[in-house]
């Protein structure tokens, strides 16, 4: 074999090892952006939660960072709302002389004023910042995006009954704003 054939030979198999390595190593990797987005914010959010909630929402798979961000917030808006909604049913259903425990409706009342006039606009505010890439506007929102979960399970310490029944509401939702608030700071450390 000459050496031409030998060098014709070495650099076919290197272009073959690239393909290989691009196209089926890497692409089965870049395949599941969801994983490797949640996999960068380890440190914050449970990667399983994470990987579950994200992996529910159409075009994730496919989507970069950025538009993990966008669903990420729109989860945790979503999920605020929820709770908020929740908490203003149980008040009302206090008021009425419905439902277990007494003395919670002003917290219960407080709760849904939190999500409903602090952390849920503050996240859609921030999810139109970052969805134009205002990277400094969005940033500025955080202290208020993660306050209603914290505030609510605050609010509701004397009532046993009304913290049960909003427990699971505010847990979920303080880890979809985290994840958010993960998301953003990864975005704007990097760029």
């Amino acid at each position: 074999m000459g050496r031409t054939t030998a060098t014709t030979l070495l650099a076919v198999a290197g272009a073959a090892l690239c393909f290989f390595s691009c196209c089926f190593y890497g692409g089965a990797a870049a395949g599941d952006t969801v994983a490797e987005s949640c996999d960068a914010i380890r440190d914050f959010v449970d990667v399983s939660f994470c990987a579950s909630r994200l992996g529910s929402v159409p075009g994730a798979a496919s989507a970069d960072r950025h538009g993990h961000l966008l669903m990420a917030a729109d989860l945790a808006a979503a999920s605020g709302a929820s709770a908020r909604d929740a908490a203003a049913g149980m008040a009302r259903r206090r008021r009425d002389g419905e439902g277990e425990g007494e003395g919670d409706t002003d917290a219960l009342e407080a709760c849904g004023i939190l999500y409903g006039a602090a952390s849920v606009p503050a996240l859609r505010l921030m999810r139109g910042y970052a969805a134009a890439r205002a990277w400094g506007a969005a940033r500025a929102l955080l202290p208020l995006t993660g306050q209603a979960g914290i505030g609510c399970d605050a609010a509701l310490e004397g009532s046993a009954t009304a913290k049960a029944r909003m427990a699971a509401a505010n847990r979920e939702f303080d880890q979809l704003s985290t994840m958010a608030t993960a998301f953003l700071n990864k975005l704007t450390l990097v760029t």
